[in-house]
């Protein structure tokens, strides 16, 4: 965390990148500072009684300007509501609201975002929308499942998407959860090493094995 931090202020202070760049990336320190709040404490943790007994933090990517991208949204209209698959036979609803260009190592990518027909009802969260999504470190440095960002509805065409904020469902950690599972229109031909690495359980020693001649 003190590397985070660090790396933050050196943006700042050497002048790079825009004001909005900038704001992410100090927003994406206090998302990794509120997630290990959230999954320390036993009243919102995902985790287990004995995987939370041993937690001390979850492993991130170090945070990285270059994942902080500027990005074209555009509302889609007249989709129709589908039911997107998950982990478990739970079926919730949801829309295809727009999609987000963007640009990442001289690549065009584009994102489909989502909202949740459930959460309409719901006066905090009737701006929220959900971009699940995987990438080629999936199974590998980050959750095999894919991960996710939070949206909101923008006021604008242009929007900063910040992948340091990309966290693991919580099926990542707990198999009790029914996780919806990104759908292949949002699967990222790239690596995003940013946001939340695979969860991996502390205090787990590798099993010994005598050498037997």
């Amino acid at each position: 965390m003190k590397k985070a931090i660090f790396f933050i202020f050196f943006i700042i202070s050497s002048g790079c990148g825009f004001a909005q760049v900038e704001d992410s990336l100090i927003t994406a320190v206090d998302f990794q500072q509120h997630l290990n709040e959230e999954f320390a404490t036993k009243e919102t943790s995902p985790l287990t009684d004995e995987d939370l007994k041993v937690f001390e933090s979850l492993d991130f990517f170090e945070i990285n300007q270059k994942y902080v991208v500027e990005a074209t949204f555009s509302r889609t209209a007249s989709e129709l509501p589908f039911v997107m698959p998950t982990t478990t036979e739970r079926q919730p609803i949801y829309v295809k609201y727009g999609e987000l260009k963007f640009s990442l190592n001289n690549q065009e990518f584009s994102l489909n975002v989502y909202q949740n027909q459930r959460l309409l009802s719901e006066d905090k969260y009737k701006d929220y929308l959900f971009i699940p999504f995987t990438d080629l470190t999936n199974g590998e440095t980050s959750y095999g499942g894919g991960r996710y960002l939070d949206f909101k509805i923008p006021n604008s065409s242009k929007v900063i998407l910040d992948f340091n904020k990309a966290y693991n469902p919580y099926c990542a950690y707990n198999a009790n959860y029914s996780c919806p599972i990104p759908p292949k229109e949002n699967d990222l031909p790239v690596k995003i090493e940013a946001g939340v690495k695979k969860y991996k359980k502390r205090g787990v020693k590798p099993l010994q094995v005598d050498n037997v001649k």
